[in-house]
Protein backbone atom coordinates (compact mmCIF):
# COMPACT_ATOMS: atom_id res chain seq x y z
CA UNK A 1 0.00 0.00 0.00
CA UNK A 2 1.71 3.87 -1.03
CA UNK A 3 2.21 6.43 1.39
CA UNK A 4 -1.39 8.40 -0.55
CA UNK A 5 -3.32 5.28 0.27
CA UNK A 6 -2.23 4.97 3.56
CA UNK A 7 -3.08 8.57 3.97
CA UNK A 8 -6.69 8.48 2.44
CA UNK A 9 -7.48 4.99 4.35
CA UNK A 10 -6.27 6.79 7.79
CA UNK A 11 -8.93 9.92 6.74
CA UNK A 12 -11.16 7.45 6.08
CA UNK A 13 -11.35 5.48 9.57
CA UNK A 14 -11.82 8.56 11.41
CA UNK A 15 -14.77 10.12 8.93
CA UNK A 16 -16.63 6.97 9.51
CA UNK A 17 -15.66 6.84 13.25
CA UNK A 18 -16.95 10.36 13.37
CA UNK A 19 -19.86 10.05 11.19
CA UNK A 20 -20.97 6.85 13.57
CA UNK A 21 -21.24 8.90 16.42
CA UNK A 22 -22.02 12.29 15.12
CA UNK A 23 -25.77 13.37 16.06
CA UNK A 24 -25.75 14.98 12.83
CA UNK A 25 -28.19 13.18 10.45
CA UNK A 26 -26.52 14.30 7.42
CA UNK A 27 -23.14 12.54 8.54
CA UNK A 28 -24.97 9.49 9.20
CA UNK A 29 -26.60 10.08 5.73
CA UNK A 30 -23.16 10.10 4.01
CA UNK A 31 -22.32 7.35 5.24
CA UNK A 32 -25.18 5.14 3.98
CA UNK A 33 -25.28 6.86 0.43
CA UNK A 34 -24.50 4.32 -1.89
CA UNK A 35 -21.35 5.26 -4.03
CA UNK A 36 -20.32 2.87 -6.47
CA UNK A 37 -22.95 0.43 -7.09
CA UNK A 38 -21.14 -2.94 -8.87
CA UNK A 39 -22.78 -3.87 -12.92
CA UNK A 40 -24.66 -0.31 -12.71
CA UNK A 41 -23.35 0.92 -16.22
CA UNK A 42 -25.89 3.67 -16.36
CA UNK A 43 -26.32 6.92 -14.55
CA UNK A 44 -29.16 8.13 -12.51
CA UNK A 45 -30.43 11.62 -11.39
CA UNK A 46 -31.41 10.12 -8.01
CA UNK A 47 -29.50 9.21 -4.58
CA UNK A 48 -29.86 5.49 -2.95
CA UNK A 49 -28.58 4.57 0.27
CA UNK A 50 -28.14 1.56 2.71
CA UNK A 51 -27.60 0.40 5.72
CA UNK A 52 -28.61 -0.84 9.20
CA UNK A 53 -30.40 0.49 11.72
CA UNK A 54 -30.16 -0.95 15.70
CA UNK A 55 -33.81 -1.76 16.64
CA UNK A 56 -32.63 -3.82 19.75
CA UNK A 57 -28.85 -2.87 21.25
CA UNK A 58 -29.55 -5.57 23.99
CA UNK A 59 -29.10 -8.51 21.62
CA UNK A 60 -28.40 -6.42 19.01
CA UNK A 61 -31.19 -6.77 16.52
CA UNK A 62 -30.42 -4.80 12.91
CA UNK A 63 -32.21 -4.65 9.96
CA UNK A 64 -31.31 -3.31 6.99
CA UNK A 65 -32.80 -0.87 4.27
CA UNK A 66 -32.27 0.46 0.99
CA UNK A 67 -33.68 3.95 -0.11
CA UNK A 68 -34.01 5.26 -3.44
CA UNK A 69 -34.92 8.88 -3.39
CA UNK A 70 -38.08 10.12 -6.43
CA UNK A 71 -36.24 10.48 -9.83
CA UNK A 72 -37.13 14.59 -9.44
CA UNK A 73 -38.65 16.34 -6.65
CA UNK A 74 -38.02 13.87 -4.08
CA UNK A 75 -38.48 16.70 -1.24
CA UNK A 76 -42.36 17.24 -2.41
CA UNK A 77 -42.97 13.33 -3.23
CA UNK A 78 -44.51 10.55 -0.80
CA UNK A 79 -42.70 8.66 1.13
CA UNK A 80 -43.43 4.99 0.79
CA UNK A 81 -42.43 1.92 2.55
CA UNK A 82 -42.70 -1.29 1.02
CA UNK A 83 -42.56 -5.26 2.76
CA UNK A 84 -42.22 -8.52 1.22
CA UNK A 85 -44.05 -11.13 3.36
CA UNK A 86 -42.97 -14.96 3.37
CA UNK A 87 -43.09 -14.71 6.42
CA UNK A 88 -39.08 -14.91 6.04
CA UNK A 89 -38.62 -13.07 2.29
CA UNK A 90 -36.61 -10.14 1.58
CA UNK A 91 -38.17 -7.13 0.32
CA UNK A 92 -34.47 -6.45 -1.45
CA UNK A 93 -34.97 -9.72 -3.12
CA UNK A 94 -38.68 -9.13 -4.45
CA UNK A 95 -40.51 -5.97 -4.07
CA UNK A 96 -37.06 -4.10 -5.56
CA UNK A 97 -34.75 -6.28 -7.35
CA UNK A 98 -38.27 -8.23 -9.41
CA UNK A 99 -40.74 -5.54 -8.91
CA UNK A 100 -40.72 -1.93 -8.68
CA UNK A 101 -37.13 -0.98 -7.65
CA UNK A 102 -35.39 1.21 -9.70
CA UNK A 103 -32.72 -1.98 -10.55
CA UNK A 104 -33.03 -5.22 -11.91
CA UNK A 105 -30.71 -7.83 -12.09
CA UNK A 106 -29.85 -8.47 -15.39
CA UNK A 107 -29.54 -12.66 -16.67
CA UNK A 108 -25.95 -12.85 -15.87
CA UNK A 109 -26.20 -12.06 -12.31
CA UNK A 110 -23.84 -9.35 -12.24
CA UNK A 111 -24.91 -6.78 -14.11
CA UNK A 112 -28.16 -4.41 -13.73
CA UNK A 113 -30.80 -2.42 -15.74
CA UNK A 114 -33.26 0.25 -15.22
CA UNK A 115 -36.87 -0.66 -14.43
CA UNK A 116 -38.65 2.01 -16.62
CA UNK A 117 -41.78 1.44 -14.49
CA UNK A 118 -40.51 1.74 -11.10
CA UNK A 119 -42.20 2.99 -8.45
CA UNK A 120 -39.51 5.80 -7.50
CA UNK A 121 -40.47 7.78 -11.15
CA UNK A 122 -43.36 9.37 -8.42
CA UNK A 123 -42.55 8.31 -4.78
CA UNK A 124 -39.45 8.17 -3.16
CA UNK A 125 -39.48 4.45 -1.73
CA UNK A 126 -38.03 2.59 1.17
CA UNK A 127 -37.04 -1.22 1.03
CA UNK A 128 -36.89 -3.03 4.77
CA UNK A 129 -35.81 -6.65 4.87
CA UNK A 130 -37.56 -7.90 8.51
CA UNK A 131 -37.54 -9.40 10.29
CA UNK A 132 -33.99 -10.24 11.49
CA UNK A 133 -32.75 -13.33 9.74
CA UNK A 134 -34.62 -11.90 6.40
CA UNK A 135 -31.85 -10.85 3.57
CA UNK A 136 -29.30 -8.90 5.39
CA UNK A 137 -31.35 -8.24 8.55
CA UNK A 138 -29.46 -9.56 11.60
CA UNK A 139 -29.01 -9.95 15.64
CA UNK A 140 -26.00 -10.77 17.01
CA UNK A 141 -28.34 -13.27 19.83
CA UNK A 142 -28.62 -16.59 17.42
CA UNK A 143 -31.74 -17.49 19.28
CA UNK A 144 -33.71 -14.22 17.92
CA UNK A 145 -33.73 -15.92 14.40
CA UNK A 146 -36.03 -18.78 16.13
CA UNK A 147 -38.43 -16.36 18.36
CA UNK A 148 -39.90 -13.66 15.53
CA UNK A 149 -43.56 -13.41 15.14
CA UNK A 150 -45.99 -10.74 14.44
CA UNK A 151 -46.27 -9.01 17.25
CA UNK A 152 -42.17 -8.54 17.62
CA UNK A 153 -42.48 -7.60 14.01
CA UNK A 154 -44.79 -4.67 14.38
CA UNK A 155 -42.60 -3.65 17.12
CA UNK A 156 -39.67 -3.54 15.86
CA UNK A 157 -40.70 -1.90 12.41
CA UNK A 158 -42.25 0.45 14.28
CA UNK A 159 -38.79 1.03 15.92
CA UNK A 160 -37.19 1.20 12.74
CA UNK A 161 -39.08 3.98 11.33
CA UNK A 162 -39.03 6.39 14.28
CA UNK A 163 -35.22 6.11 13.82
CA UNK A 164 -34.94 6.43 10.59
CA UNK A 165 -36.48 9.29 10.43
CA UNK A 166 -33.97 10.74 12.81
CA UNK A 167 -31.27 9.71 10.42
CA UNK A 168 -33.33 11.13 7.37
CA UNK A 169 -35.42 13.94 9.10
CA UNK A 170 -35.84 16.10 5.66
CA UNK A 171 -38.83 13.44 4.94
CA UNK A 172 -40.59 13.62 8.51
CA UNK A 173 -43.42 16.24 6.87
CA UNK A 174 -44.16 14.20 3.58
CA UNK A 175 -47.08 11.94 3.07
CA UNK A 176 -45.95 8.62 4.36
CA UNK A 177 -47.63 5.39 3.12
CA UNK A 178 -47.28 1.85 3.20
CA UNK A 179 -47.38 -1.05 0.63
CA UNK A 180 -46.82 -4.59 0.47
CA UNK A 181 -47.53 -8.03 -0.55
CA UNK A 182 -48.27 -11.71 0.49
CA UNK A 183 -47.58 -11.94 4.04
CA UNK A 184 -47.39 -8.53 4.44
CA UNK A 185 -51.23 -8.88 4.56
CA UNK A 186 -50.09 -9.08 8.22
CA UNK A 187 -47.15 -6.88 8.20
CA UNK A 188 -48.67 -3.67 6.26
CA UNK A 189 -52.16 -3.16 9.20
CA UNK A 190 -50.21 -4.27 11.91
CA UNK A 191 -47.63 -1.75 11.95
CA UNK A 192 -50.37 0.94 10.36
CA UNK A 193 -52.17 0.00 13.28
CA UNK A 194 -48.60 0.46 15.51
CA UNK A 195 -48.12 3.88 14.18
CA UNK A 196 -51.54 5.19 14.21
CA UNK A 197 -51.60 4.34 18.01
CA UNK A 198 -48.20 5.65 18.39
CA UNK A 199 -49.59 8.70 17.49
CA UNK A 200 -52.36 9.01 19.72
CA UNK A 201 -50.11 7.93 22.73
CA UNK A 202 -48.17 10.61 22.34
CA UNK A 203 -50.75 13.52 20.62
CA UNK A 204 -48.55 14.12 18.03
CA UNK A 205 -48.08 12.71 14.37
CA UNK A 206 -44.71 11.42 14.47
CA UNK A 207 -45.48 9.89 11.50
CA UNK A 208 -47.55 11.22 8.95
CA UNK A 209 -48.82 8.23 7.53
CA UNK A 210 -51.55 8.81 5.22
CA UNK A 211 -52.65 5.27 3.63
CA UNK A 212 -51.46 1.77 2.95
CA UNK A 213 -51.99 -0.87 0.11
CA UNK A 214 -51.64 -4.83 -0.29
CA UNK A 215 -51.30 -7.04 -2.64
CA UNK A 216 -52.50 -10.80 -2.68
CA UNK A 217 -52.29 -10.39 0.98
CA UNK A 218 -53.26 -13.13 3.18
CA UNK A 219 -55.82 -11.31 5.41
CA UNK A 220 -57.91 -14.32 6.59
CA UNK A 221 -57.02 -17.65 6.89
CA UNK A 222 -60.64 -18.77 6.87
CA UNK A 223 -61.67 -17.10 4.03
CA UNK A 224 -57.85 -16.78 2.07
CA UNK A 225 -57.77 -20.96 2.74
CA UNK A 226 -62.06 -20.85 1.17
CA UNK A 227 -60.99 -18.63 -1.85
CA UNK A 228 -58.11 -20.66 -2.75
CA UNK A 229 -59.88 -23.77 -2.78
CA UNK A 230 -62.33 -22.57 -4.92
CA UNK A 231 -60.10 -20.81 -7.26
CA UNK A 232 -58.08 -23.82 -7.79
CA UNK A 233 -60.94 -26.20 -8.66
CA UNK A 234 -62.65 -22.86 -10.61
CA UNK A 235 -59.61 -23.25 -13.11
CA UNK A 236 -59.07 -27.00 -13.44
CA UNK A 237 -56.01 -27.33 -10.98
CA UNK A 238 -57.29 -30.06 -8.57
CA UNK A 239 -60.10 -33.03 -8.50
CA UNK A 240 -63.61 -32.83 -7.33
CA UNK A 241 -62.64 -35.07 -4.53
CA UNK A 242 -59.26 -33.35 -3.65
CA UNK A 243 -61.51 -30.23 -3.38
CA UNK A 244 -63.86 -31.27 -1.16
CA UNK A 245 -61.33 -32.52 0.95
CA UNK A 246 -59.43 -29.37 1.37
CA UNK A 247 -62.85 -27.24 2.53
CA UNK A 248 -63.84 -29.92 4.75
CA UNK A 249 -59.87 -30.61 6.30
CA UNK A 250 -57.87 -27.41 6.07
CA UNK A 251 -61.03 -24.62 5.89
CA UNK A 252 -60.78 -23.56 9.67
CA UNK A 253 -56.71 -24.40 9.88
CA UNK A 254 -53.73 -21.53 10.12
CA UNK A 255 -51.67 -20.80 6.94
CA UNK A 256 -48.72 -20.89 8.67
CA UNK A 257 -49.03 -23.87 11.33
CA UNK A 258 -51.67 -26.39 9.58
CA UNK A 259 -52.55 -29.59 10.62
CA UNK A 260 -50.49 -32.84 9.30
CA UNK A 261 -54.24 -34.38 8.08
CA UNK A 262 -54.29 -30.70 6.08
CA UNK A 263 -50.86 -31.07 5.07
CA UNK A 264 -51.38 -34.97 3.17
CA UNK A 265 -54.80 -33.41 1.42
CA UNK A 266 -52.28 -30.91 0.27
CA UNK A 267 -49.61 -32.92 -0.84
CA UNK A 268 -52.23 -34.16 -3.08
CA UNK A 269 -53.41 -31.55 -4.72
CA UNK A 270 -49.90 -30.65 -5.28
CA UNK A 271 -49.98 -33.45 -7.27
CA UNK A 272 -52.60 -33.14 -9.51
CA UNK A 273 -51.47 -29.97 -10.13
CA UNK A 274 -48.25 -30.37 -11.19
CA UNK A 275 -44.98 -28.60 -11.87
CA UNK A 276 -46.27 -24.99 -12.21
CA UNK A 277 -45.78 -22.01 -10.91
CA UNK A 278 -48.61 -21.34 -8.37
CA UNK A 279 -47.98 -17.97 -8.21
CA UNK A 280 -48.45 -17.56 -11.56
CA UNK A 281 -50.56 -20.24 -12.85
CA UNK A 282 -50.46 -19.51 -17.00
CA UNK A 283 -46.36 -18.74 -16.86
CA UNK A 284 -43.76 -20.64 -16.99
CA UNK A 285 -41.70 -22.14 -14.10
CA UNK A 286 -37.75 -21.52 -14.08
CA UNK A 287 -36.16 -24.58 -15.66
CA UNK A 288 -32.67 -23.19 -15.22
CA UNK A 289 -30.33 -25.57 -12.68
CA UNK A 290 -31.43 -23.53 -9.15
CA UNK A 291 -33.58 -24.70 -6.20
CA UNK A 292 -36.00 -21.62 -6.13
CA UNK A 293 -38.30 -22.39 -2.76
CA UNK A 294 -41.59 -22.60 -3.49
CA UNK A 295 -42.57 -21.08 -0.56
CA UNK A 296 -41.93 -17.34 -1.45
CA UNK A 297 -45.40 -16.25 -0.35
CA UNK A 298 -44.88 -14.80 0.48
CA UNK A 299 -29.43 9.53 -16.80
CA UNK A 300 -31.35 6.73 -18.34
CA UNK A 301 -29.94 4.14 -20.75
CA UNK A 302 -32.26 4.37 -24.23
CA UNK A 303 -32.25 0.60 -23.21
CA UNK A 304 -34.26 1.29 -20.44
CA UNK A 305 -37.47 1.61 -21.97
CA UNK A 306 -37.21 -1.73 -24.35
CA UNK A 307 -40.06 -3.96 -22.85
CA UNK A 308 -38.38 -7.25 -21.76
CA UNK A 309 -40.49 -10.61 -22.05
CA UNK A 310 -41.29 -12.30 -18.56
CA UNK A 311 -38.26 -13.93 -17.17
CA UNK A 312 -39.35 -16.35 -14.78
CA UNK A 313 -35.99 -17.18 -13.00
CA UNK A 314 -35.32 -13.25 -11.51
CA UNK A 315 -35.08 -14.93 -8.14
CA UNK A 316 -31.91 -16.80 -9.64
CA UNK A 317 -29.84 -13.95 -10.93
CA UNK A 318 -30.50 -12.02 -7.46
CA UNK A 319 -29.21 -14.61 -5.67
CA UNK A 320 -25.83 -14.41 -7.58
CA UNK A 321 -26.00 -10.32 -7.38
CA UNK A 322 -26.39 -9.80 -3.90
CA UNK A 323 -24.03 -12.69 -2.78
CA UNK A 324 -20.91 -11.12 -4.69
CA UNK A 325 -19.02 -9.70 -1.73
CA UNK A 326 -18.19 -6.30 -4.23
CA UNK A 327 -21.96 -5.73 -3.84
CA UNK A 328 -22.63 -6.55 -0.08
CA UNK A 329 -19.32 -3.97 0.96
CA UNK A 330 -21.11 -1.21 -2.00
CA UNK A 331 -24.57 -1.77 -0.06
CA UNK A 332 -22.38 -1.36 3.81
CA UNK A 333 -23.62 -5.25 4.47
CA UNK A 334 -23.08 -6.71 8.05
CA UNK A 335 -19.64 -8.67 7.49
CA UNK A 336 -19.97 -11.52 8.20
CA UNK A 337 -17.93 -15.31 7.22
CA UNK A 338 -20.79 -17.73 7.52
CA UNK A 339 -22.95 -15.42 5.60
CA UNK A 340 -24.88 -16.45 2.80
CA UNK A 341 -27.97 -14.15 1.32
CA UNK A 342 -31.22 -15.69 0.26
CA UNK A 343 -33.89 -14.72 -0.99
CA UNK A 344 -36.48 -16.51 1.53
CA UNK A 345 -35.08 -17.90 5.11
CA UNK A 346 -36.62 -21.45 6.16
CA UNK A 347 -35.46 -20.70 9.28
CA UNK A 348 -37.40 -17.93 9.94
CA UNK A 349 -40.47 -19.36 8.78
CA UNK A 350 -40.54 -22.54 10.44
CA UNK A 351 -39.61 -21.09 13.54
CA UNK A 352 -42.12 -18.62 13.08
CA UNK A 353 -44.50 -17.70 16.45
CA UNK A 354 -47.53 -15.69 16.77
CA UNK A 355 -49.77 -15.59 13.77
CA UNK A 356 -53.08 -14.50 14.20
CA UNK A 357 -55.63 -16.04 11.93
CA UNK A 358 -57.11 -12.54 10.97
CA UNK A 359 -56.44 -8.91 10.53
CA UNK A 360 -60.28 -7.99 10.19
CA UNK A 361 -60.31 -6.81 12.93
CA UNK A 362 -57.16 -4.60 12.72
CA UNK A 363 -58.72 -3.20 9.54
CA UNK A 364 -62.17 -2.36 11.36
CA UNK A 365 -60.14 -0.19 13.44
CA UNK A 366 -58.20 1.36 11.02
CA UNK A 367 -60.61 2.08 8.75
CA UNK A 368 -62.64 4.59 11.41
CA UNK A 369 -58.95 6.41 11.20
CA UNK A 370 -59.65 7.73 7.96
CA UNK A 371 -56.40 6.14 6.51
CA UNK A 372 -56.33 5.70 2.61
CA UNK A 373 -57.00 1.85 2.11
CA UNK A 374 -56.32 -0.04 -0.97
CA UNK A 375 -56.07 -4.25 -1.83
CA UNK A 376 -54.94 -5.36 -5.09
CA UNK A 377 -54.92 -8.83 -6.36
CA UNK A 378 -52.91 -10.44 -9.69
CA UNK A 379 -56.00 -12.74 -10.91
CA UNK A 380 -53.72 -15.72 -12.39
CA UNK A 381 -52.21 -16.22 -8.30
CA UNK A 382 -53.01 -19.87 -6.98
CA UNK A 383 -51.46 -18.82 -3.94
CA UNK A 384 -53.70 -15.89 -2.44
CA UNK A 385 -56.57 -15.32 -5.04
CA UNK A 386 -58.86 -12.93 -6.30
CA UNK A 387 -61.33 -14.89 -4.73
CA UNK A 388 -59.87 -15.14 -1.26
CA UNK A 389 -59.18 -11.60 -1.08
CA UNK A 390 -63.26 -10.91 -2.48
CA UNK A 391 -64.18 -13.37 0.54
CA UNK A 392 -61.79 -11.38 3.18
CA UNK A 393 -63.65 -7.87 1.87
CA UNK A 394 -67.03 -8.94 2.18
CA UNK A 395 -66.43 -9.92 5.30
CA UNK A 396 -65.91 -6.68 6.49
CA UNK A 397 -69.31 -5.46 5.48
CA UNK A 398 -68.38 -1.95 3.93
CA UNK A 399 -71.08 -0.19 1.99
CA UNK A 400 -70.50 0.19 -1.99
CA UNK A 401 -69.43 3.92 -3.15
CA UNK A 402 -68.94 2.91 -6.70
CA UNK A 403 -69.81 -0.76 -8.41
CA UNK A 404 -67.84 -3.74 -10.00
CA UNK A 405 -66.43 -2.12 -13.24
CA UNK A 406 -63.26 -2.70 -15.86
CA UNK A 407 -60.57 -0.19 -15.45
CA UNK A 408 -58.04 0.63 -18.53
CA UNK A 409 -54.99 1.31 -19.59
CA UNK A 410 -54.03 2.27 -22.42
CA UNK A 411 -57.59 1.29 -24.53
CA UNK A 412 -57.34 -2.05 -23.10
CA UNK A 413 -59.08 -3.65 -19.61
CA UNK A 414 -56.02 -3.62 -16.83
CA UNK A 415 -58.07 -5.33 -14.88
CA UNK A 416 -61.26 -4.77 -12.44
CA UNK A 417 -62.18 -2.24 -9.40
CA UNK A 418 -64.81 -1.92 -6.88
CA UNK A 419 -64.69 1.04 -3.97
CA UNK A 420 -66.15 0.77 -0.90
CA UNK A 421 -66.34 3.19 1.96
CA UNK A 422 -62.88 3.44 3.49
CA UNK A 423 -61.47 0.52 1.04
CA UNK A 424 -60.81 0.68 -2.76
CA UNK A 425 -60.09 -3.06 -4.39
CA UNK A 426 -58.38 -3.40 -7.74
CA UNK A 427 -57.65 -6.43 -9.65
CA UNK A 428 -54.74 -6.36 -12.57
CA UNK A 429 -55.46 -8.44 -15.38
CA UNK A 430 -52.74 -11.23 -15.88
CA UNK A 431 -51.18 -10.71 -12.84
CA UNK A 432 -49.32 -13.41 -10.72
CA UNK A 433 -49.06 -12.89 -6.83
CA UNK A 434 -46.28 -9.98 -7.87
CA UNK A 435 -48.15 -7.75 -9.53
CA UNK A 436 -45.35 -6.05 -10.71
CA UNK A 437 -43.09 -8.63 -12.21
CA UNK A 438 -46.16 -9.17 -14.46
CA UNK A 439 -47.40 -6.45 -15.13
CA UNK A 440 -45.01 -3.45 -14.18
CA UNK A 441 -47.40 -0.85 -16.68
CA UNK A 442 -50.42 -1.32 -14.89
CA UNK A 443 -48.71 -1.73 -11.67
CA UNK A 444 -47.32 1.65 -11.91
CA UNK A 445 -50.73 3.37 -13.06
CA UNK A 446 -52.29 1.37 -10.18
CA UNK A 447 -49.99 3.10 -7.33
CA UNK A 448 -50.17 6.44 -9.35
CA UNK A 449 -54.05 5.66 -8.59
CA UNK A 450 -53.55 5.19 -5.09
CA UNK A 451 -51.14 7.64 -4.07
CA UNK A 452 -53.47 10.32 -5.60
CA UNK A 453 -56.62 8.92 -4.46
CA UNK A 454 -58.10 8.96 -7.81
CA UNK A 455 -60.37 6.25 -9.22
CA UNK A 456 -58.51 3.87 -11.39
CA UNK A 457 -59.09 5.16 -15.50
CA UNK A 458 -61.97 4.30 -17.49
CA UNK A 459 -61.78 4.18 -21.37
CA UNK A 460 -61.32 7.31 -22.91
CA UNK A 461 -63.59 7.47 -25.87
CA UNK A 462 -62.34 9.68 -28.71
CA UNK A 463 -64.99 11.16 -30.83
CA UNK A 464 -64.90 10.69 -34.70
CA UNK A 465 -65.95 14.04 -35.30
Amino acid sequence: MSTFDLVFYFFFLIFVARASFSSDPSDRQQLDKVLDLPGQNFNVSFATYSGYVTTNKESGRALFYWFFEAVEDSSSKPLVLWLNGGPGCSSVAFGLAEEIGPFHVEKDGKSLYLNPYSWNEVANILFLDSPVGVGFSYSNTSSDLLSNGDERTAAENLEFLLQWFDRFPQYKENDFYITGESYAGHYVPQLSQAIVRHNHKTGEKVINLKGFMVGNALTDDFHDHLGRFEFMWSVGLISDQTFKQLNIVCDFQSFIHSSELCEKVQDIAEEEIGDIDLYSIFTPRCTANFSVSNDRRSGKGKLSILRRAYDPCTEEHSTIYFNLPEVQRALHVHESPSFKWETCSDQVYDNWKDSPRSVLKVYSELLRSGLRIWIFSGDTDAVIPVASTRYSIDALKLPTVSPWRAWYDDGQVGGWTQEYKGLTFVTVRGAGHEVALHKPKQALTLFKSFLTGKSMPKLDLVSDS
